[in-house]
């Protein structure tokens, strides 16, 4: 105890992958606004953007777990990484709060305020209903997504996900390391199936139901917290993936496993704020 307590707290040094990681997030951005406006670069700027960020996690994530294996990682680094990835998922709970208060303030204030028989004069014929398939600025009727279809079919395959995960977690803390390892590939592969499930869903969204950005307030709030939590559950599944290899090479024991943690937390984040979702964008 007295050799933890007196060793200097470890420093990494100067790295390369946070502008690196800045770079990849400007051409996710710029390639995103430009496929949004029909533009055909905007393609390659998602691509290389994609590219750009992978190879920074895979990179950042290689120094992390080079310098854990180096026996830098002690208890009061520890500690700082249990803090860090505290506020982290915090900071989500924010990001996704703003999104959800969004869609509060359209349904319960918004809508009803334009559905006033005083706003009839701007809005002649001006339905206050939920979801709208009419109104100022929607260019074409649509249809609102069905709760019990995929929606109902994704939400399984994410409680599924995270009974696993917890599986895992309890064969790592008795020594079961098949169990681990099965556990904790199970749930990666439930996590790249939620991910093909929403693609799919995308497309009949838009081919078969007339939905996009431009389908009102309720188009511009459901792929916003859709896409943003599925934007979660990749990266989300990427760090199981990462967790899941580092497993095959004999890393963790019972004692010491916080990456694994850090991914099951994240992970059960995510879980949590998809029934919110389930709920109050597709149910409700």
């Amino acid at each position: 105890m007295q050799e933890l307590t007196s060793r200097h707290y470890f420093v990494p040094d100067p790295s390369r992958w946070p502008v690196i990681g800045a770079v990849a997030l400007f051409a996710l951005g710029l390639g995103a606004a430009l496929a949004v406006n029909g533009v055909a670069a905007g393609k390659f700027g998602l691509l290389l953007g994609a590219g750009i960020l992978l190879w920074m996690l895979l990179g950042w994530f290689g120094d992390v777990i080079r310098e854990s294996l180096g026996g830098h990682y002690l208890g009061r680094e520890d500690a700082s990484f249990r803090w860090g990835m505290s506020w982290f998922i915090f900071s989500e709970v924010m990001f996704f709060a703003a999104f959800f208060g969004a869609l509060f303030y359209v349904r319960t204030i918004s809508l009803p305020e334009l559905g006033n028989e005083t706003h009839q004069l701007l809005y002649p014929g001006f339905v206050a209903s939920w979801p709208l398939h009419s109104g100022p600025g929607i260019a074409a009727n649509y249809q609102a997504m069905a709760p019990w279809g995929l929606p109902a079919l994704n939400t399984l395959v994410l409680l599924t996900s995270g009974a696993s995960l917890t599986w895992a977690h309890w064969g790592l803390l008795s020594g079961a390391r098949w169990q681990l390892r099965l556990g904790l590939g199970v749930t990666v592969l439930l996590g790249a199936l939620f991910l093909g499930l929403q693609l799919y869903e995308y497309a009949h969204a838009m081919h078969g139901l007339g939905l996009s950005l431009a389908s009102g307030a309720y188009g511009m709030t459901f792929f916003m917290l859709t896409g943003f939590h599925g934007l979660h559950v990749l990266l989300g599944t990427i760090m199981l993936a990462v967790v899941w290899l580092r497993v095959q090479r004999g890393h963790f024991d019972s004692q010491h496993h916080f990456a694994f943690e850090a991914a099951a937390w994240y992970w059960h984040f995510v879980d949590v704020v998809w029934l919110i979702l389930f709920v109050c964008v597709y149910w409700l």
